[in-house]
């Protein structure tokens, strides 16, 4: 009997201890846990306060240069090309010759030509004073006349062709393309060379339906380009297109203060600032305040040692600024640093 109890009292003791031991562990996890919470949230951010601040509204946009003028020459008659005088790249004038068309075919057809116009016309004088003689009819005298007409009319023609078998350039510049060598035979019409101007330069850029109604005829644009990367240029909004391609959007071309002509070929692709826009107050953050993508931006506001994640709507970017349009209000403080570890609720430390 006296065995049994001891039996029992063992067993409570053990399960006693066992207790004791379990509780003591909860209470050191517990505490570990408590401990590790803490790190965990007290994460290091630095941080930059939401400004109120006046910004100038200027439009920027990507645009290429574009040849000032370009022309195309063309043959005005069909014929053989029997003398190129311009090669690919060839600076001409306008009215300089480009090439001639072989043209003795058309000159033995004008001989024969003003051989007859000659006979008629000696054949019109005689039968004129026949007639003040009564010696030739009225009828006579008109048909001689209109034949003679006829062929001085085939004389000019002649003349003219031949006069068209020198092909001129239609306008100053450089030639960028040529399409035909000596010999060939081109008909009336072909193209045989393109020729640009670019003594002076323009650009041109396309706008959308919000930013065309921004830009004026005149106004001033600054220029800059990779190719030229310490030189700031200087234009004029030249044209503006009254109407919208099939994109809806408006080529707009400007004039470019070119010093020399040789900066700037046609084609290169250009970066484009309209000034004047108008300036008014607005909210803006540090560009590395913005979470997740600049399409769907977010922010994480600072307040009471915690921070709150919040959806916010942007607008322009300058100078490492983003236009906050709503979300955000002055004074606000948003982490700018550390964002990786955080999420609504993390409790933060301020790093300077």
């Amino acid at each position: 009997m006296k065995g049994k109890y001891i039996a029992i009292g063992s067993i409570i003791i053990i399960c006693g201890l066992i207790t004791y031991k379990l509780a003591a562990n909860k209470e050191e996890l517990d505490t570990r846990k408590n401990q590790t919470t803490v790190s965990e949230v007290n994460i290091p951010v630095k941080v930059a306060t939401v400004k109120d601040s006046l910004l100038e509204f200027n439009i920027t946009k990507t645009g290429t240069i574009i040849p000032f003028t370009e022309a195309k020459a063309l043959a005005p008659v069909s014929g053989t090309l029997k003398n190129i005088r311009f090669s690919l790249g060839s600076n001409v004038t306008k009215g300089q010759v480009l090439a001639l068309v072989d043209d003795r075919a058309e000159q033995l057809d004008l001989q024969k030509a003003e051989r007859n116009a000659a006979k008629l016309k000696s054949d019109l004088n005689t039968y004129t004073e026949l007639l003040s003689g009564n010696a030739a009819t009225r009828e006579k005298v008109d048909e001689i006349k209109a034949n003679y007409q006829d062929a001085m009319t085939q004389v000019n023609v002649i003349r003219k062709n031949i006069s068209d078998a020198t092909i001129k350039a239609p306008a100053s510049g450089m030639i960028s393309i040529k399409q035909v060598e000596e010999g060939m035979y081109v008909n009336s019409g072909n193209e045989i060379a393109t020729i640009v101007d670019i003594s002076k330069t323009k650009a041109r850029v396309f706008l959308s339906e919000n930013e065309v109604y921004q830009v004026r005829k005149g106004q001033s644009v600054e220029i800059t380009t990779d190719v030229h990367p310490n030189i700031t240029f200087k234009g004029t909004v030249d044209f503006i297109s009254p109407q919208a391609d099939e994109t809806r959007s408006y080529q707009t071309e400007i004039l470019i203060d070119n010093q020399s002509y040789s900066l700037f070929r046609s084609g290169t692709y250009i970066n484009l600032k309209f000034l004047g826009g108008k300036s008014k107050k607005t909210l803006l953050i540090p560009r590395e305040a913005i979470v997740s993508s600049i399409k769907d931006p977010s922010v994480f506001i600072v307040g009471k040692g915690k921070v709150e994640k919040r959806d916010i709507k942007t607008g322009r970017e300058t100078g490492g600024l983003i236009q906050v349009i709503s979300g955000l209000k002055a004074t606000d403080k948003v982490v700018v640093s550390g964002q990786i570890n955080l999420k609504s609720g993390s409790r933060i430390k301020i790093s300077h």
